[in-house]
């Protein structure tokens, strides 16, 4: 499970920007190509938080797409595939570039005076 990973890279920029503070919500922006499933992110959010400061913590997910260039027929667009193949001439010999992104876009703290 990949997302391991890339779950404790996300909390080492939360627990960096929380300075100490409780979070509640955490929002990502994660490429395609990462290949993240939303659900496993989640559950290994949850465990790489458990004794943080982000232990219960929700984490939101926005996929990012890949940008793909045709060599076949010079067509571009954007995809969500891992594999991507062009949506217009169906060729295999694309150009894929972006969907690599790791975004910590959103961070809810806790408001302890409240």
């Amino acid at each position: 499970m990949h997302e391991i990973g890339l779950c404790e890279s996300i909390l080492g920029a939360v627990t960096q920007r929380a300075e100490g503070r409780r979070v509640n919500r955490v929002k990502v922006r994660i490429g395609v190509r990462h290949g993240v499933a939303e659900p496993a992110l989640k559950q290994g959010f949850a465990l790489v938080a458990t004794g943080t400061t982000a232990d219960g913590a929700e984490i939101d997910m926005v996929a990012v797409p890949a940008h793909v260039t045709c060599s076949a027929c010079g067509r571009a667009e954007q995809s969500m595939d891992m594999l991507p193949v062009c949506a217009f001439c169906g060729s295999a010999d694309v150009v894929v570039t972006g969907g690599d992104d790791l975004i910590l876009e959103e961070l809810h703290l806790v408001d302890l005076r409240a």
